[in-house]
């Protein structure tokens, strides 16, 4: 990486920590994106360089998750489900560490209707990148009905270990579990 590279990286994450620290002090709605980027040193257009959206300044990891699901749904080692729980398990040992920020950062999700439209929406584009790669790599369209379905059900497991997370923030193995037990029915099919 050079050192522009570096730089530009370690200013996104100043911008995107400074501004989840704000969020979860005052709330979503109680912060504007000029105070953030007055606390970072920037102006509020090279916020918006680097994130399009208020949003996207929280919920900027799900960006990393289209590239770790292309490549990790792209290799014919492994199945789609095995590679879903390996993100999920990636996922979840970030979490692990702090049950309570965890608790906090899903609170403050479901307390701002555009984060969870945000949410939503990144999950739609989950799917659409899931089924690309998985038609990609099984010869077929993505518009096909088998790669559609397929990675529409493998999103779903995201949504078990959110929900699982919110449950037991502070157990990890209970989380990692009821997530295996939802990708055993997508493994031995919904009969």
């Amino acid at each position: 990486m050079s050192l522009r590279e570096d730089k530009k990286r370690q200013t996104r994450q100043q911008l995107s920590d400074t501004a989840t620290r704000m969020f979860l002090e005052r709330g979503f709605d109680g912060v504007r994106v000029a105070e953030v980027a007055r606390a970072c040193g920037v102006s509020e257009k090279t916020v918006f360089n680097y994130f399009p959206t208020k949003e996207a300044l929280l919920l900027d990891r799900l960006e990393d998750t289209t590239a770790a699901l292309r490549d990790g749904l792209a290799s014919p080692e492994t199945t789609p489900v095995e590679a879903a729980l390996r993100l999920l398990d990636a996922e979840l040992d970030g979490f692990a560490g702090d049950p309570e920020g965890y608790r906090r950062f899903g609170e403050l999700l479901e307390a701002a209707p555009s984060l969870r439209a945000y949410r939503n929406d990144m999950m739609d584009r989950f799917v659409t990148v899931a089924a690309e790669a998985l038609a990609a790599r099984d010869g077929r369209a993505a518009a096909d009905p088998e790669p559609q379905i397929t990675a529409a059900a493998l999103l779903g497991l995201w949504r078990v270990q959110y929900q699982s997370l919110r449950r037991h923030p502070g157990d990890p193995s209970t989380v990692r579990d009821e997530v295996r037990r939802a990708a055993a029915v997508l493994r031995d099919g919904l009969a």
